[in-house]
């Protein structure tokens, strides 16, 4: 059954996404190692090497490593701000070439692509085609993900996996696959938070046990010193976008942190005309923002709660990921991957109430994020208050939270048995 789009518009959008997905993602991953997979494989290196992995952190020895091993641009090579156990990744590839290891992590990512749009299928009750035309209208995302060898896509599917895990009962399950890659990279963290707060402990259990497991196999194999050096140093420094070889102006951030960095604090060569020179309003501006937003997205989950638990999760998981991605200090447009369940949930709510507006507004919200023609809106930045004009992709994503905050507020309480029918359809 077609959900989203009648069979024409479907089946033709299907045809053309896949070509450009096979056209500017897997073509390039196969014939070209681009940027960031060499941060990855010089890791995944060093550990199968024996190398001294307490200088991980140390650019300047990174990349003399990354010369040593001839992978990639070693002036842009760095592992800040990775956590410690993202070095693990890729050592059972370590022996290869680095083209023929991304071309490995390719193979690995499409599978998981699939899989994904397969579980998406069965959790969200759409067609095959639907599903697939929705994972790959995240644009962007998917082929840079692809492209630059990063493992979003396998940490995406880890959290789909859970979810439908969930669904069927298997809460310990569940638990372990949003734990499982959480160490790597933080964004399940917040699935498991919202289990915690829900009481429902075989998940927070199981997502507890893949995070000890995981975080005891990095110690156990790198050392303490390297995590004693990202709890100390690295991580403070990440969630603020403070990274050694990156701009902290740049509108590739696409976040409250880099935006009012370019409106308020002046850089003779970096930011030379912003909107005011007032240093103390960034981190004011930075601080009222987020709470606010983090508010309103704790208040709409307490009603969502209150309607009743069982049709509370899936719309609270959407509004999570949304927030979680809105609120981080820095994006890249491969970490929109994450948002294929989230928004999945939210457009399979909206579209269960009745709200195909609001299901359609969504979709096209990220849609556009997945598509935008970026390279239009950063002539903008810098430039003082048009500088506002080079972050689409984040008011996108604002436009997202305020328009499922705004329905969930102004919508009248579900009666009880059609909250009943909720729960047992998503089961189906």
């Amino acid at each position: 059954m077609y959900l989203l789009f009648k069979r024409p518009a479907a089946l033709l959008l299907f045809i053309a996404l896949t070509l450009v997905l096979a056209a500017r993602g897997i073509v390039p991953a196969l014939s070209k190692v681009d940027t960031d997979f060499p941060n990855y494989f010089t890791a995944a290196k060093i550990v199968a090497d024996g190398g001294n992995t307490d200088r991980l952190y140390d650019n300047g020895w990174f990349q003399d490593q990354m010369r040593r091993y001839q992978i990639g641009k070693a002036s842009e090579g760095e592992f800040k701000p990775f956590p410690p156990p993202t070095a693990l990744l890729l050592v059972p590839l370590a022996r290869l070439k680095p083209l023929d290891a991304l071309r490995v992590v390719t193979g690995v990512s499409v599978l998981c692509l699939v899989c994904s749009i397969i579980l998406l299928t069965k959790i969200l009750s759409w067609s095959l085609v639907d599903s697939t035309v929705f994972v790959l209208l995240s644009g962007y995302a998917v082929l840079g993900a692809l492209r630059l060898g990063q493992p979003y896509i396998l940490v995406s599917l880890s959290c789909i996996l859970g979810y439908y895990a969930h669904l069927k009962g298997r809460s310990s399950l569940a638990g372990m696959c949003f734990g499982l890659f959480t160490p790597v990279k933080y964004f399940p963290i917040v699935i498991l938070v919202y289990f915690a707060f829900r009481k429902e402990w075989k998940v927070v259990l199981g997502g507890a046990a893949a995070i000890l497991t995981v975080t005891a196999v990095s110690i156990g194999v790198l050392g303490w010193k390297i995590h004693e050096d990202f709890l100390s140093s690295v991580l403070g420094n990440h969630l603020i976008a403070k990274l050694d070889l990156q701009d902290p102006f740049t509108a590739r951030y696409q976040s409250f942190d880099s935006l009012f960095r370019r409106l308020f604090i002046y850089d003779a060569t970096r930011n030379p005309q912003p909107l005011y020179a007032l240093p103390r309003l960034q981190g004011i501006a930075v601080s009222i923002t987020k709470a606010s937003i983090l508010l309103a997205a704790i208040s709409t989950l307490v009603k969502l709660a209150r309607r009743g638990a069982d049709s509370a999760t899936a719309p609270s998981i959407g509004i999570l990921g949304v927030v979680t991605l809105l609120l981080a200090p820095a994006t890249a447009t491969y970490h929109f991957v994450l948002l294929w369940l989230p928004v999945g949930l939210l457009i399979n709510y909206f579209v269960r109430r009745g709200a195909r507006v609001r299901a359609y507004f969504i979709l096209g919200a990220y849609a556009l994020i997945g598509f935008f023609p970026y390279r239009y809106t950063i002539p903008f930045e810098g430039r003082g208050g048009l500088t506002v004009l080079a972050y689409p992709r984040l008011f996108l994503l604002l436009a997202m939270f305020v328009a499922c905050v705004h329905f969930i507020w102004s919508q009248a309480e579900p009666a009880v048995e059609g909250r009943k029918q909720d729960s047992a359809a998503m089961v189906n």
